[in-house]
């Protein structure tokens, strides 16, 4: 028995389900807090502050849900990922809607997933197709859109949390909201950003963009793509529509690697 006993020790042990604390939750502290800790750009706290109760409970209730055993997606640091980009730098806006549920593969931006997850997820397998098709860039091996946030494209999730596993299960827990403020900030600017709205979800929010110019198509997910987004072009329209009112296009281009 002895024997047995050091390979019993070594044995490599299941990844622990992180459970976690409403204080573990940035946005528990309020938006100047993520503001003065750096997960949210300064100038987006007017927008959220007037949301700090909410906030709070939102984070409230990840961490009971956490406690009794669910395992929450993205982790709580990156779930606000996509405010890093400020307000002001905000030209184009590409909605989501919310994140995957595959453990690993979320990391707060829509459409994108950690670099090093492998195979793409499919809906931005297609993303690439159309971009391939449109600008004549080669698709990337990996899943990483970060240029795109420096480039100033918002890539917004309308529900910023979700169940591993669990496609869809945090969409009634309260993030409309917040995801209203955050539209209303944009739409509010003097100069409001582009919206591409990819399917019927994203497209519900049209009319809390009625001062955005909007491209609307089908969702490039593998079963709408055919119907509408393929041939739809919406990176040179955008990049067309910046150009002509004196901005400075997208570079779409990703690093290979």
């Amino acid at each position: 028995m002895d024997d047995l006993q050091p390979a019993l020790f070594d044995a490599p042990q299941p990844a622990r389900t992180p459970v976690y604390e409403a204080a573990d939750f940035p946005f528990y502290h309020g938006a100047q807090s993520m503001a003065d800790h750096g997960f949210i750009a300064a100038d987006w706290v007017p927008a959220l502050c007037e949301q700090d109760s909410l906030l709070r409970s939102l984070a409230t209730d990840l961490a009971a849900r956490s406690a009794a055993g669910e395992q929450i997606l993205p982790a709580p640091e990156v779930m606000f990922r996509a405010l890093s980009l400020p307000l002001s730098e905000v030209k184009v806006l590409i909605v989501g809607q919310d994140p995957y549920p595959t453990p690993g593969h979320a990391n707060g931006l829509a459409f994108a997933a950690n670099k090093q997850v492998r195979p793409l997820p499919r809906s931005l397998a297609n993303i690439y197709k159309e971009l391939q098709s449109d600008l004549g860039l080669e698709p990337v091996a990996h899943p990483d859109l970060s240029p795109w946030l420096s480039e100033g494209v918002l890539l917004l999730n309308q529900v910023l949390s979700v169940a591993a596993g669990n496609a869809g299960s945090h969409q009634k827990l309260g993030w409309a909201p917040i995801l209203q403020a955050i539209l209303t900030a944009l739409n509010d600017r003097p100069r409001p950003p582009a919206a591409l709205l990819w399917g019927k979800h994203a497209q519900k929010l049209s009319e809390s963009l009625s001062n955005a110019v909007q491209l609307q198509s089908a969702h490039p997910s593998p079963l709408s793509a055919s119907r509408g987004f393929f041939g739809s072009k919406p990176f040179s329209s955008i990049n067309r529509l910046l150009s002509d009112s004196g901005q400075k296009p997208i570079d779409w281009s990703l690093p290979k690697a």
